[in-house]
């Protein structure tokens, strides 16, 4: 008989008019991987905060091992074994990998060189055993996104928990780093651990989980056994209605050249060598994919395309000017709108409502300001189209964006940076953390942009999402373009060997 290492019995838990979750029942079981699936603002997010001490639920009782646990914070439900890895990541940025993970031991207020030393060798080890390596020397701001990730999974399994959760794991993993984790994961789940997965891609939960439950509008609709459902019927229990997905088909593009890079260095904030020699095109009406592993130089291609990042040698033309300079405001001049990595780092201010947010790049024009005097009627007008136009749900327009479900506070994002027309379209890891009806229409806006006669670069880890979408997809590896694959002719083993610096198909080192 299984173990229900984890129940959660009538759990309600509201945010002001909003009930995130809705007389919630859900257990997990010793020994087993469960996979909890919804759209964004569905409550997946708000019940497993309340599990790993985040949110106290309103109502409800929670169980651990069969005893009523009190969990009231992160701590309550550490001692208790729970361990979560957050979507938006819980470290300190001035601190290193290493620090954040050993932070909170008690041995950590006396540490000397001798004693990090040690941890660092532990990390490391543990690290390398995972498959999730990264520096343990170097400050969370210098580490991707990525490489972030890896940081919070390898912390979660150091402390030891046999409770774990994990909030969309290999969002920024390799094929070959993902199979890697869920072999881990298999081992736990051979070893009694209780893992809890929230994901939205469907091959995932279908390869790697043992039961499935999902979850719609704060409630939980239906718990399967994975054996015996497949992804159709899981799209239509998330949403709510049939979900078609297909591969989108295109008209092979013959638009002018309109971002051309030669040549170009460019170094990281550690004093690293990020990109070198690096040279790629973007045509008008053309969508071109950038696949590669985290930390090999996606991030710094992105902010030096978007003016957030000098480089030392080489060549930018766009739109048939040279760039000499990094320039934000030259960059959005330009018609260059960007969607980062971290939305809520780079894209959005949290704690203001749809409406700054929305204005963040347009206030100066004479649209939206006369005299140096915002337009507020009109603003109000204007933000509230565009919430409807991209169905951003949100209580109100001055609801701090913090507040909202990752999938709204990315299409809010979009919202602003495809309102202004744009050129040309960068855009990182668009649909991290969505699920298939957003991620959907994600991906239609972007083919809406290549179809006006935009262009698009596409930089992703998700290789169905760069291969559904991209008329040519690049392959970086060590700060370089080593490979290329056309639409017709790109497949998942090509590209996946290719990002990991493994030969090509005509047998060259790449």
């Amino acid at each position: 008989m299984l173990d229900h290492s984890v129940e959660m019995r009538g759990i309600v838990k509201k945010f002001g008019p909003v009930t995130a979750s809705d007389q919630v029942d859900f257990s997990a079981n010793a020994g087993e991987i469960h996979a909890l699936l919804g759209e964004n603002g569905a409550g997946k997010s708000t019940v497993m905060s309340m599990l790993s001490g985040v949110y106290r639920a309103d109502e409800g009782e929670i169980l651990i091992h069969g005893r009523t646990a009190k969990i009231r914070s992160p701590k309550d439900a550490a001692l208790l074994g729970v361990g979560m890895v957050y979507q938006n990541f819980r470290l300190v940025q001035s601190l290193t990998a290493a620090e954040n993970i050993v932070l909170g031991e008690k041995s950590s207020f006396w540490r000397g060189s001798k004693w990090m030393n040690k941890k660092h060798e532990e990390i490391e080890a543990l690290a390398e055993h995972f498959g999730l390596k990264f520096h343990v020397d170097r400050p969370i701001w210098q580490l991707s996104v990525g490489e972030q990730q890896r940081v919070e999974i390898v912390k979660t399994l150091y402390r030891g928990a046999d409770i774990i959760i994990l909030d969309e794991p290999t969002s920024v993993l390799t094929p070959g780093e993902a199979e890697q984790l869920f072999n881990t994961l298999q081992v736990m789940k051979q070893e009694g651990k209780t893992v809890i997965m929230t994901t939205h891609k469907m091959k995932e939960v279908m390869a790697s989980s043992d039961r499935i439950s999902v979850m719609r509008k704060g409630k939980m609709i239906a718990t399967l056994v994975t054996a015996d459902t497949d992804e159709l019927e899981l799209a239509r229990l998330m949403v709510g209605r049939e979900v078609t997905i297909s591969r989108q088909e295109r008209e092979a593009t013959d638009g002018c050249p309109l971002l051309i890079v030669k040549d170009l260095d460019v170094y990281a904030d550690h004093g690293r060598k990020a990109l070198d020699g690096l040279s790629l095109s973007v045509r008008e009406g053309e969508i071109v994919g950038v696949a590669g592993v985290a930390g090999n130089g996606q991030k710094e291609l992105a902010e030096v395309l978007t003016g957030l990042r000098t480089w030392k040698n080489g060549e930018i033309t766009f739109d048939g000017s040279s760039v000499k300079s990094a320039s934000v405001r030259g960059a959005i001049d330009a018609g260059i709108s960007h969607v980062p990595e971290n939305r809520m780092k780079s894209g959005l201010a949290g704690r203001l409502g749809s409406v700054d947010n929305l204005l963040f790049k347009s206030y100066r024009s004479e649209d939206h300001s006369k005299f140096g005097f915002l337009k507020a009627g009109k603003n109000r007008s204007w933000s509230e189209e565009l919430v409807r136009r991209f169905n951003v749900k949100t209580p109100e327009l001055d609801t701090p964006v913090q507040q909202l479900s990752g999938g709204n506070q990315q299409k809010l994002l979009f919202a602003r940076e495809v309102s202004h027309q744009p050129k040309l379209m960068v855009a990182v890891h668009p649909t991290q953390g969505l699920d298939v009806a957003a991620a959907a229409g994600v991906h239609d806006l972007l083919m809406e942009l290549r179809g006006t006669g935009s262009g698009v670069l596409l930089i992703s880890e998700d290789l169905d999402e760069l291969l559904q979408l991209s008329d040519r997809i690049l392959v970086i590896y060590n700060g370089s373009i080593i490979g290329e694959e056309t639409h017709d002719n790109a497949d998942r083993e090509t590209i996946g060997l290719l990002m990991a610096g493994i030969q090509g198909r005509e047998g060259s080192v790449v």
